[in-house]
């Protein structure tokens, strides 16, 4: 890791929510955190504060005993080898702050 920098790691988010208003209020915040790509599918770059962070917004809206949400880590040599088709690999993407 450089000095300054925080390191950033891939992680494919997986949901399966019955209730209508629960998945949607899972997707908008999922959205803060990262790039949706599939039907209940995220692909977010995160540092271990913005996980964390991330877990602490789900734990308020989900119900355990209903609903499913997987992190999946893919290390840095695995994300370089996804395989897509039809859509753009995943990739970090830059924020420039002026």
């Amino acid at each position: 890791m450089q000095r300054g920098k925080v390191e950033r790691m891939l992680y494919i988010v997986a949901y399966d929510i019955p209730n209508d208003r629960r998945r949607t209020k899972v997707h908008k915040a999922l959205c803060g955190f990262g790039r949706w790509t599939q039907y209940s599918l995220f692909e977010c770059y995160l540092n271990d504060r913005e996980r964390v962070a991330l877990r602490a917004k789900l734990d308020t809206l989900l119900k355990a005993d209903e609903d499913s949400v997987r992190f999946y880590f893919v290390c840095g040599a695995c994300a370089a080898k996804v395989e897509t088709i039809g859509s753009p690999k995943p990739a970090e993407e830059t924020v420039y702050i002026v």
